[in-house]
């Protein structure tokens, strides 16, 4: 089994860089997901929900054990919510287009944290 395929029968996953306008991936993304029967916790600090969705300022807010962390967001932003990630002890991420660099493989490697680098969306649609 490939870490992709194994991350796509969890069931709890989070979007870090969640958003309720529709045409962006952050929206999408929490759709399909949501769509598809998997627990969806999107994450944006500025929002309250997405469609009746909860959305939590960040992972440590969520009760749940996540599964995964899909990252919707830049390199920069990135790496911060890897120490987090790290710090709450998830260990798979999913790195959507634009949210990849050399310094989040790199940190994810030194932590034993399984990067899967895909869209999601695509995978599910």
């Amino acid at each position: 089994m490939t870490v992709k395929k194994d991350t796509l029968k969890m069931k709890n996953w989070a979007v870090v860089g969640a958003t309720n306008k529709k045409e962006k991936y952050g929206y999408k993304i929490v759709k399909i997901l949501n769509e598809n029967d998997y627990n969806v916790f999107p994450i944006n600090p500025s929002l309250g929900d997405i469609d009746g969705i909860k959305v939590y300022k960040n992972l440590s807010e969520i009760k749940e054990d996540i599964d995964v962390v899909d990252m919707v967001v830049n390199p920069q932003i990135g790496k911060i919510v890897m120490k987090e990630i790290n710090k709450l002890g998830i260990k798979n991420v999913w790195l959507q287009p634009g949210t990849r660099s050399d310094e989040i493989r790199e940190y994810a490697k030194e932590n034993d944290i399984n990067i899967v680098e895909s869209c999601i969306y695509a995978t599910l649609k």
